[in-house]
């Protein structure tokens, strides 16, 4: 058996490990390693799988990536991204989708100081949605802006995607970090100018903020010199050459440390919380990059990238073809991985063809990542968006079947027939309707001292009882009832067993008349 087919078969072999949910490192690693064993010998597949992990584990150049990490924790526990969002929305909250707006401003910023699309996506959902949720703003505007404003932590740097980029390329960090910045600032300009589009034709989906005083807008500014000096240190350090990227991220962790420490928000268990979290997102990525670099040892040797880059130079197509081809492959893997796996998975094989079809491999970089955005809140998988759900519960992932309204088919068929509110799944503007009247009835739920009664069922899918359960707990009155009925839907007094449905609710009167 020829190595290329060897290699097409592991490669095959990964695919099939990955659709059964095996984790992309230990696919990896698992793969590359009987792939070895195969082509090279047993000795040789245990030599390689024993010395692999060391070497990238102390390797100088990997040493970045938990340096930048630490910092994106330092910075999230010192406030900046809090005091961003309030500077930004200062400046614009009060045109109409100006929160939407300075929500991806902020998220701009933040990604400045954090270097990951997770974070920044988490981070400013739950300072920035509770905010616009107060100005009753359309979820689908305040939830899109956040996830789609998050993926530009990987863009604007410092980014981890183009540091393992630059390590799996053996090209520039700093040049990447460089050419991403303008790119970074682009996209932001463009989703505030489709945020602005949406809301001049529906005027409802981002109502205006409060106006605010040259005053207080300038005053604001002071928010942000944290979040100034921290970037300049690290990309002007970068720029003039002053240190590497790994002594920037070594000098932004502590820019962030001590940054933390003046705003008074670093107690033990914080910095214990930071150095927890660092760790794990550490070992998450090194373990996918100790699998990856055994897997690519395998493909090397089973002359995979350079026999396709000669396949595909042989076809002599146009460039852009190529280029158009390799980005639509990112797009559809975009939609079922995560995008450093995509990443670390793609780079050994694709880089070849680019180098072959003579693009600039800093320039692809670049253009590499922006895709790999477009991953990051793409279905099914769409990693912010699943992050993002996090921070605002209540809104639904998804448009929702009208059968989870009742067991009793007759309901169900009744709303079907109403087209005023039904288009094939229940419109999207019932759902955020009934999610902001689920919000507004928590909100107040300190303030009810009447008797209550709260009646849910438990296989409900339209409105959570989990919400039913919160304002339960925080309602005043000192006469409060839940009852929640396991196997009902929506519509319980539209259910098979409304009969007991409306006894409760007849000996609960009852006994207070």
């Amino acid at each position: 058996m020829s190595p290329e087919i060897i290699g097409f078969a592991g490669i095959a072999c990964l695919v099939i490990l990955l659709a059964l949910g095996m984790y992309i490192g230990m696919a990896m690693a698992l793969i590359g390693f009987l792939g070895l064993c195969i082509l090279v010998g047993v000795e040789a597949g245990v030599h390689i799988l024993g010395i692999t992990p060391l070497a990238e584990g102390s390797s100088y150049t990997l040493s970045v990536i938990p340096l930048f990490v630490l910092m994106g924790q330092f910075a999230f526990i010192s406030g900046i991204s809090t005091d961003i969002y309030r500077t930004v929305y200062a400046w614009m909250g009060h045109f109409r989708g100006g929160l939407a707006m300075a929500t991806v401003m902020a998220c701009a910023g933040f990604a400045a100081v954090c270097g990951s699309s997770l974070a920044t996506g988490a981070t400013m959902g739950m300072v920035a949605i509770p905010e616009m949720d107060k100005y009753k703003y359309d979820p689908r505007l305040s939830t899109g802006c956040v996830a789609a404003g998050g993926t530009l932590g990987i863009l604007i740097p410092p980014s981890i995607g183009f540091i393992i980029y630059g390590i799996l390329t053996e090209e520039s960090i700093g040049r990447l970090f460089m050419a991403g910045f303008l790119p970074g600032i682009l996209l932001a300009g463009l989703f505030i100018i489709a945020i602005y589009i949406q809301c001049l034709l529906r005027p409802q989906m981002g109502p205006p903020g409060q106006h605010t005083n040259w005053k207080t807008k300038f005053k604001s500014l002071g928010g942000t010199w944290g979040m100034l000096l921290l970037f300049c240190v690290v990309m002007g350090g970068i720029y003039f050459g002053i240190f590497t990227p790994t002594e920037a991220a070594g000098f932004g962790a502590f820019g962030a440390f001590l940054f933390a420490l003046f705003k008074r928000k670093l107690s033990m268990h914080s910095l214990i919380r930071c150095l927890l979290d660092t760790g794990k997102t550490t070992a998450m990525i090194f373990f996918i990059i100790i699998g990856a670099n055994i897997f690519s040892t395998f493909l090397g040797l089973a002359r995979i990238p350079m026999g396709l880059a000669d396949f595909i130079t042989g076809l002599a197509l146009p460039k852009m073809v190529v280029l158009a081809g390799i980005i639509l492959i990112y797009i559809i893997l975009g939609c079922i991985m995560d995008c450093y796996a995509i990443m670390i998975l793609t780079v050994p094989i694709i880089f070849p063809v680019i180098q072959a079809m003579q693009f600039d491999p800093i320039w692809f970089g670049v253009l590499m990542v922006i895709v790999l955005e477009v991953g990051l809140i793409t279905p099914p998988v769409g990693l912010n968006v699943f992050v993002l759900k996090a921070a605002a519960p209540t809104v639904p992932m998804t448009g929702l079947d009208p059968a989870g309204l009742s067991r009793d088919p007759e309901v169900v068929r009744a709303y079907v027939s109403d087209r005023l509110v039904h288009h094939g799944k229940m419109s999207s503007r019932l759902i955020a309707e009934l999610m902001l009247a689920m919000r507004v009835t928590l909100a107040a739920g300190s303030e009810i001292e009447v008797p209550l009664l709260i009646m849910h069922g438990e296989a409900d899918v339209l409105t959570s009882p989990s919400g039913s359960r919160e304002f339960y707990t925080h309602a005043a009155s000192a006469d409060k009832t839940l009852k929640l009925y396991p196997d009902l839907y929506h519509e319980i007094f539209n259910e098979p067993e409304k009969d007991k449905v409306l006894t409760d609710m007849t000996d609960w009167l009852e006994a207070r008349l």
